[in-house]
């Protein structure tokens, strides 16, 4: 399917602040079930935008703004064509061998209470794929989906223990958890196309776990599927600050509050 996306992040600044700089994931790349048609991120004001890649090989943007800044405006608009690979995931950049996505960090090291949830729901399983599946199945019955309980910084433990959480915290979770059983597992980020619900609040996350036999598959848990030709994906990393679409600083006495506007439809939908 085709999906047009239109994505605005308005930064405003209660003080003019001395500078900011601003590191973006917000561009796909393509693989064996997506290609990017058309893709292209404006700026208002006297920004410096400079294209490059990560060690993920994700594309990023560093935006620096000199000051004084009040209000800084990202404008996205995209348009994708996905198919179902059923949550295969091929023809990507690979910059790392699998083994490095065990690696644990502070967002998706797993506690006690995460090792033993994986190993009572998953670890009587002896195939890889048995063992994600439980895991993408049991996460979304311990944990509800909850937009006020956590942020950006919220471990995926302590968003277990509270028992809510937002895509992020599931995500991590599910690493946390296949990590715990030996599975390398990694974060992504990106859209996904809801029908019948066009304007969203945020982008989306889920998981990518490497199986011998297949190779990389994504999971959701947090709506317990693989992902479809409904999601169009961003970035990857070991976790959330790997993959963030937007991370950023600024310089100067000031607070910073931030307004999103996103809009995720069918290209049918945005021609209409």
């Amino acid at each position: 399917m085709r999906i047009h996306i239109t994505h605005e992040t308005v930064y405003h600044y209660s003080e003019p602040a001395k500078s900011a700089i601003q590191l973006l994931r917000l561009t796909p790349r393509g693989h064996d079930g997506q290609t990017v048609l058309s893709w292209n991120i404006d700026m208002d004001g006297d920004a410096r935008l400079m294209r490059r890649e990560d060690w993920y090989g994700n594309i990023i943007h560093s935006l620096s703004v000199s000051g004084p800044v009040s209000q800084i405006t990202l404008h996205v608009v995209g348009e994708i064509e996905t198919s179902d690979t059923a949550g295969l995931v091929r023809g990507g950049v690979e910059r790392f061998p699998e083994v490095f996505y065990l690696r644990e960090t502070p967002l998706t090291k797993p506690d006690a209470a995460i090792r033993e949830f994986a190993e009572t729901n998953a670890g009587r399983f002896s195939s890889p794929l048995d063992q994600t599946h439980a895991l993408l199945n049991a996460i979304p019955e311990r944990l509800r989906f909850d937009t006020g309980a956590t942020s950006a910084t919220t471990v995926g433990a302590d968003a277990f223990a509270a028992g809510h959480g937002v895509c992020q915290d599931f995500t991590h979770v599910f690493i946390g958890a296949a990590r715990s059983l030996g599975l390398p597992a990694r974060y992504v980020s990106g859209y996904l196309h809801k029908p019948g619900e066009v304007e969203q609040e945020a982008g989306h996350a889920w998981a990518e776990a490497y199986l011998p036999d297949l190779g990389w598959v994504s999971f959701d848990p947090t709506n317990a599927v693989s992902a479809t030709e409904h999601y169009v994906r961003l970035a990857i990393g070991l976790d959330y600050l790997d993959a963030a679409p937007v991370r950023g600083s600024y310089y100067g006495v000031t607070r910073e509050a931030l307004d999103v506007r996103l809009r995720i439809e069918s290209a049918r939908q945005a021609q209409a």
